[in-house]
């Protein structure tokens, strides 16, 4: 059997089919696809309007901006997520300020929020982590107590629910990736999803360099509205070969969703009795909710990093993609360079952090890849049991 990676689109003819029709069709930038997608995305979030993006950073980048969020102001998120989490706070020139992490669903502790809301504090940035939106219903509450806008990272979390409500409708505005290894992919690019048309109108045009919302559309009768500028604004847009794919793929999403449940479902069997694994938390009666990005798991609390990245590199040497899932990014260098944040100040997401192990997981993953995973995975375990003699 050749290598199983970490993570493999889900790519069939039609989605082929979709693109070359673009590229036959000569418009490649800011024509029917991208609208479409932005519908079908707006939608499936229960919004009342898209915007695409040419990544799920950049759509965090417009979001902050549109919000006035600037040099002096702070923003509430969490230090366990990818970094772009952080940077986007980082490109609006805020200042990201951390907030533990619940042990169990892994996503900011809104227990822990309150205590960090300043007079700074100009929005809360929340990630659903790993596609799981528990807390995110009591963070909304948190912030509309404060007055203060939440924006959801809803980045790994396209298709989940919690407590009858999509993910992607708790905050004034959320974000979706499509990166390769998402629920759906665009190959690069993101979606901004609002119900605020001043905050989807801003995105519009900020992400167009500015130019007046009307030139979006490429509405030629306004003399020169290509070649004026309202505003400060960046190449943030998504190619038409980009949305068409999305369109294809939104085609799709409610089998792949199902898919990947199959497949967490079959590693949770396979798992569940291995006493020195953590397997991802999904309370009774939430598991059609669960919009599973990737399938992490962790060591329990007698090991540490070292024997965490002794198991990855095992795993690899046998053809197995594995791989930590997150570092924490506050120990990122730059972050302690910039902020002197160290090792100590979120115990929890350091112990958590240093214990991952993402194993392989995409859409179709058959059961005997499957099983390979979990026996290599148990053996690289018990050769770790066998050296703490």
């Amino acid at each position: 059997m050749s290598e199983i990676p970490l993570s493999c689109p889900d790519i069939t003819e039609a989605d082929i089919q979709a693109v070359t029709s673009v590229l036959r069709s000569g418009r490649l930038s800011i024509g029917p696809c991208q609208e479409k997608f932005e519908q079908l995305v707006a939608e499936r979030a229960g919004r009342t309007h898209g915007v695409a993006v040419s990544s799920g950073t950049t759509g965090l980048h417009l979001v902050l901006l549109s919000l006035g969020v600037g040099p002096g102001d702070e923003v509430i998120t969490t230090p366990f997520s990818f970094v772009a989490s952080a940077n986007c706070i980082l490109m609006a020139g805020a200042k990201p300020v951390f907030v533990d992490i619940d042990p169990v669903s892994l996503n900011l502790d809104p227990t822990k929020l309150e205590a960090a809301i300043t007079d700074k504090t100009k929005a809360i940035l929340a990630v659903e982590v790993f596609g799981n939106p528990k807390h995110m219903d009591r963070i909304a509450q948190i912030a509309g107590a404060h007055e203060i806008p939440l924006i959801e990272d809803s980045c790994e979390g396209l298709g989940g629910m919690h407590k009858g409500r999509p993910i992607g409708s708790f905050g004034r505005a959320a974000v979706f990736g499509f990166y390769p290894n998402k629920q759906i992919t665009t190959g690069e690019g993101g979606m901004i999803v609002t119900d605020d048309d001043r905050l989807a109108d801003l995105c519009r045009s900020m992400r167009n360099q500015g130019r007046p919302v009307d030139a979006h559309t490429g509405d030629a009768s306004k003399a020169g509205a290509w070649l004026a500028h309202e505003r400060m604004g960046y190449n943030y847009r998504m190619s038409e070969i980009a949305a068409a794919l999305g369109c294809a793929q939104m085609q799709r999403l409610d089998r792949f969703l199902q898919a990947r449940r199959n497949v967490a479902g079959i590693y949770m069997r396979r798992l569940m009795d291995f006493d020195d694994l953590i397997l991802p938390n999904v309370q009774p009666g939430t598991e059609e909710d669960m919009s599973w990005f990737v399938f992490v798991v962790r060591l329990s609390d007698q090991y540490g990093h070292t024997e965490r990245d002794r198991i990855i590199t095992g795993m690899r040497r046998h053809e197995i993609g594995a791989s930590n899932y997150f570092p924490c990014i506050h120990l990122q260098p730059f972050y302690r360079e910039l902020y002197g944040h160290k090792k100590g100040d979120f115990p929890v997401s350091e112990s958590i952090s240093e214990r991952t192990i993402a194993l392989p997981f995409f859409n179709h993953m058959d059961d005997t890849q499957n099983e390979l995973v979990c026996h290599t995975l148990k053996v690289m375990i018990q050769r770790e049991q066998l050296l703490k003699r």
